[in-house]
């Protein structure tokens, strides 16, 4: 057992080790020192309006009545929908297949009539659903104004029925709906997506930069060098070499948190007391867990290129975007390996739903036990490597 004061020299000259290493590698150097923040602004930047609008939708207006005229005014005062007039539906179907449309919206002939004499009339949106995000957003538009002029027209019936205007208001929407959207206030596609981008990029930057690091121990012949350093103690060499990492994304993971959260304009809900905490475990986690991984390959360039490969399948598969319960059974195991599965629980909870990390407690659990996980795993490793090393260099000495 090495003295307190021996232990932190050893850390401190491996920490020292770590910071030289990178400075020699340019390839390292720009995915732990630029990549984090080049990638948190740019992919940030792409969703910084959140929400679409103006989306561009030709009407053929088939009825051209005061009921249509007022219709199309309704969508057209719609911040979604840029509303383009045709009376020619071939013109608009072309728009559509060429991409300067969405859709179009059909309004038959004699609608107000139909309406007016209590028949049903109907109105036909075409959308071109390859780009779901335009076509979702105009169909709950239409939607929303068709039901809005619907229900005036009903309300003029009511009162020329000799219905006053509550018992008419009454009978012209009998269920009242009280939409409160929680935690997206907005109901859009930004604010979902943003943080859980942001903690991709936190997580793969560190995967990438670590991993490949340790994969370079193997390839320049320093893996040794690293493990007398810290004097044949494996957890002293995975947590001197660990140090720098922990310190370098503990610093990241708060400015994303601050600097970006407030220039993307997102909101965090939840404690940062708890979020700090909770990011700190992460980085934790990660840090074993990217070692072991880099330990596997001889070649710093393969690991990095299947670490690389590794950062969408591992975004759609940690229950983000996707339910873990719809995953395959397969697919269900490795994601309950991976760091991000528990980590993304808490952290969404945390930021967008104001919950604490008590709430979320088997989560938190589950980050802990792969924590412990990964590092028994990565100080085996590291033992495997060294014990076949020396076996190495005895056979070399016989010969």
């Amino acid at each position: 057992m090495q003295p307190p004061r021996t232990r932190n020299h050893t850390t401190w000259r491996l920490l020292l080790r770590e910071v030289q290493m990178i400075a020699k590698d340019h390839s390292l150097l720009l995915t732990l020192l630029i990549a984090p923040l080049l990638y948190a602004f740019f992919y940030g930047s792409i969703y910084m309006n959140k929400a679409e609008e103006k989306v561009p939708l030709d009407i053929v207006d088939n009825d051209r009545t005061g009921l249509s005229r007022t219709y199309i005014q309704q969508i057209n005062n719609m911040q979604m929908v840029q509303v383009n007039q045709f009376t020619n539906l071939e013109t608009a179907m072309e728009n559509m297949r060429t991409g300067k449309t969405q859709g179009f919206l059909m309004i038959e002939k004699n609608m107000e009539r139909k309406v007016m004499s209590l028949q049903q009339s109907t109105v036909t949106l075409v959308v071109n659903a390859a780009k779901f995000l335009p076509s979702s957003d105009l169909m709950q538009a239409i939607t929303t104004a068709t039901l809005t002029v619907g229900a005036g027209v009903r309300l003029q019936y009511n009162l020329k029925q000799g219905y006053n205007n509550d018992i008419a208001l009454q009978e012209t929407q009998p269920a009242n709906v009280d939409f409160h959207p929680l935690f997206n206030s907005g109901v859009n596609y930004g604010t979902f997506l943003l943080p859980g981008l942001l903690a991709l990029i936190l997580q793969q930057t560190l995967l990438i930069g670590l991993a490949g690091g340790t994969a370079a121990e193997r390839q320049k012949h320093t893996f040794y060098d690293w493990l007398q350093v810290a004097n044949g103690n494996y957890s002293l060499a995975l947590w001197g070499k660990g140090l720098f990492y922990f310190v370098l994304f503990a610093v990241y993971g708060y400015f994303f948190m601050n600097v970006n959260y407030s220039v993307l304009n997102l909101d965090r809900m939840g404690s940062s007391f708890q979020l700090s905490i909770l990011i700190a475990l992460f980085i934790l986690t990660l840090i074993p867990m990217a070692m072991w991984i880099g330990m596997l390959f001889k070649s710093q360039l393969l690991c990095t290129q299947m670490m690389a490969f590794s950062t969408y399948p591992i975004f759609l598969i940690t229950g983000y975007t996707w339910p873990i319960s719809e995953l395959p059974k397969g697919l269900q195991l490795i994601t309950a390996l991976l760091p991000t599965t528990p980590f993304i629980n808490v952290y969404t909870a945390i930021v967008q739903q104001n919950a604490s990390m008590i709430e979320r407690m088997p989560a938190v659990v589950h980050l802990c036990v792969l924590w412990l996980f990964y590092t028994v795993l990565c100080i085996w490793k590291m033992h495997r490597l060294a014990k076949a090393g020396s076996s190495s260099l005895i056979v070399l000495h016989e010969k």
